[in-house]
């Protein structure tokens, strides 16, 4: 109630709130707790399944819009910038070539959020590595570069024949 009696009127309030903000800020303290409760190791470990499922869904949707038809490596690499773009990121290609995909982007869909939150490059990692590996056999995901540990951007390797000595997440069809 106001002063006069009537009430307030709280929808017109500024408060900056929104589906997309409640959900940035609802998964980076999500990813904040389990990276100080059981470890960044342990927190990237779970984020990386949740990444996995999601990936898998993302890649049955890719393939049943496209016909369920055999992808070339570019229109993989297409598949990766265009789920990004759909949730808020702005990756773009580096690279193509039938050895490997490389993409670069500058901002990422969990926003701040995921500033001091590496687990949750798990997430693009399995997703990544999900969609290529069930589209082309194999995947070796690599985050060389990340908004999540201090760098302006994001700069993602995606292998897509098996290399020795190489960082990363491996996946296969």
């Amino acid at each position: 109630m106001n002063g006069d009696g009537g009430s307030v009127d709280v929808a017109g309030c500024d408060v900056d709130l929104n589906q997309t903000v409640f959900f940035q800020q609802m998964i980076g303290t999500l990813a904040n707790t389990l990276e100080e409760v059981v470890g960044l190791e342990d927190a990237a470990s779970f984020v990386g399944v949740v990444g996995g499922q999601v990936g898998d869904e993302l890649s049955r949707k890719y393939s049943k819009a496209l016909g369920h038809r055999e992808l070339d490596v570019r229109t993989i690499a297409a598949i990766l910038v265009d789920l990004k773009a759909r949730i808020g990121g702005t990756f773009r290609i580096e690279s193509v070539t039938e050895d490997e995909i490389c993409l670069t982007n500058g901002h990422c869909p969990f926003a701040s959020q995921v500033v001091g939150r590496p687990s949750l490059c798990m997430m693009t990692t399995n997703v990544f590595g999900r969609i290529v590996s069930r589209a082309s056999g194999y995947a070796h995901v690599e985050i060389l570069e990340a908004i999540a540990t201090g760098h302006a951007g994001c700069r993602v390797r995606i292998h897509l024949r098996p290399k020795a000595d190489v960082d990363g997440y491996e996946f296969f069809a």
